[in-house]
């Protein structure tokens, strides 16, 4: 199974200084079967169960970090988008070709939490998903990545074993899920890619290197934007992104969705962690001293949904409304929290805990 998903990118000048706010919504044709867990590990099991795929090797030369994942399917070992406690965020935009799960070789939700295990920033994560794809990747393979810290945006986007990486400048940019995203413009790329293409035949070496066309018809294209766009004057926040996001979603194909807000203070990270935006609410994580998330994220042995989808499908439609009145509530009063703390204490611990179990009594 793929993952695929559209990501919407919001920077300067029309966000606040020194933040970069990253949303997307995960698509899939069985968004109504599909479930999407959440799941936090601290260092010592942020590559706990991959032995393969590099993962060792990671391990062994270099300093892990506290990772927040979602995952694209019940069992994966990866996730789909995520972030880490260095304020990076890293997530799939589309993928075709995944190998099995049980090859030797990467998928692309293996490298997103592979690479959040051990990125510092979003420079060092493009030179970390490199090094992935061309040791790891399926010969045909196709990837693309967004990856954000509070400075910098990059689109990343593989073909087998080559890859070309492209710095996003301010602005806004939305991402449709239907290819690979860096074309013309490289800014990074895998050693002589120009003549690694014309050695596969890829590239005939005449007119501008379009990397996306290299491998595939169905280039990502640039897309309009959804309901109401950044004006470009630092006023797009955490809630205009949920707004963004709903109003993107559509019902047939919408899985979960999640927010990442990345400053140079305290990022927050939210997830719906239930199908189709506009019917669901954002929950918060930040990365405390020893965060907690709910069970009900995860997928019991023996199931295949978490206790939160099941809920939010039984649903009255009084309930959402509810929530979304909810979901404002913990907004205004994390705001307070950041703009009176530089760091998260112990007070964030079980901030996304108790944001899922206040969520589940409005459904039983």
């Amino acid at each position: 199974m793929s993952a695929t998903g559209d990501c919407f990118i919001v920077q300067t000048p029309n966000t606040a200084e020194n933040t970069i706010i990253l949303g997307r919504n995960a698509l899939d044709a069985d968004a109504v079967t599909e479930t999407q867990e959440v799941h936090y590990y601290d260092a010592s099991t942020a590559l706990e169960g991959k032995p393969d795929g590099g993962a060792d090797v990671i391990k062994a030369n270099g300093e892990i970090m506290r990772v927040i994942l979602q995952k694209s399917r019940t069992g994966a070992w990866g996730g789909d988008v995520g972030a880490n406690d260095r304020n990076v965020s890293v997530a799939v935009s589309w993928a075709a070709q995944e190998p099995a799960s049980d090859s030797d070789t990467l998928c692309s939700t293996d490298i997103v939490r592979l690479t959040l295990a051990i990125a510092n920033n979003a420079a060092d994560a493009v030179e970390r998903i490199g090094l992935l794809v061309s040791n790891h990747s399926p010969d045909d393979a196709k990837y693309s990545f967004v990856v954000c810290d509070p400075s910098e945006v990059w689109l990343v986007s593989s073909g087998g074993k080559l890859w070309a990486a492209q710095r996003v400048a301010d602005g806004m940019l939305r991402i449709k899920s239907t290819g690979l995203s860096v074309k013309t413009t490289i800014d990074k790329s895998s050693e002589a890619l120009g003549d690694a293409l014309k050695g596969q035949g890829l590239w005939d070496g005449e007119g501008d290197l379009n990397f996306a066309s290299c491998f595939s018809a169905d280039d990502a294209t640039d897309i309009e934007w959804s309901g109401d766009a950044p004006l470009g004057d630092g006023s797009y926040t955490l809630t205009s992104m949920f707004d963004t996001l709903r109003s993107a979603a559509d019902g047939a194909t919408a899985r979960s969705a999640s927010v990442s807000v990345l400053s140079t203070g305290i990022s927050c990270h939210w997830f719906t962690a239930t199908p189709n935006a506009s019917e669901s609410v954002f929950k918060p994580f930040v990365f405390a001293q020893n965060p907690k998330i709910s069970p009900l994220t995860k997928v019991p042995p023996g199931n295949t949904h978490t206790l939160l989808h099941k809920l939010h499908a039984q649903r009255k439609p009084a309930a959402v409304e509810d929530l979304k009145a909810l979901e404002a509530a913990c907004v205004e009063e994390l705001n307070t929290y950041l703009a009176e703390h530089p760091t998260a204490d112990e007070e964030l611990d079980e901030l996304m805990k108790d944001c899922v179990e206040a969520e589940v009594k409005f459904y039983r």
